[in-house]
């Protein structure tokens, strides 16, 4: 696997699900890099911060802004273990992220279940990196719930 490959950056988001697990939240991670950097790592925090909209990719949205100093991530790519969700996906939209890569498909929630257009005109999507190992850590998490 290369250095700086997707794959590379999915298992740093993976992670970053893997601490969300450890905290008995939905384990989903995400990690934002610009140049072969990473610059924001978040997981799921909705139970920890009794709010819906404390996902991975919101959390790493606002903490990549805080480090660039400003609401705009061009030339950003997000990382993340699940498809967004139509929040997560406009919030990308937003910040004009310049790609947006996800493991696993979310057939109840994706964004790609409602609207293919959400995403900003130039923004690059990449799906399917390291599917199994992120499908696998979400069933894993609700059978377990049941």
């Amino acid at each position: 696997m290369d250095l700086y490959s997707d794959e590379y950056f999915m298992k740093e988001a993976l992670k970053e699900a893997q601490k969300a697990l450890d905290k008995d939240e939905v384990p989903i991670g995400a990690v934002i890099v610009s140049n072969n950097q990473i610059i924001a790592r978040a997981h799921n925090l909705t139970e920890t911060l009794n709010d819906v909209t404390a996902h991975a990719e919101m959390q790493a949205i606002t903490a990549a802004a805080n480090y660039l100093g400003g609401k705009y991530l061009t030339d950003c790519t997000l990382y993340v273990t699940l498809e967004p969700c139509v929040m997560c996906i406009g919030a990308s939209a937003w910040a004009q992220l310049t790609k947006v890569v996800f493991g696993a498909p979310d057939l109840k929630k994706g964004y790609t279940r409602y609207n293919l257009k959400m995403t900003h005109p130039k923004t690059e999507i990449v799906s399917g990196v390291l599917k199994n190992d992120c499908s696998r850590l979400i069933q894993d998490f609700f059978k377990n719930k049941r």
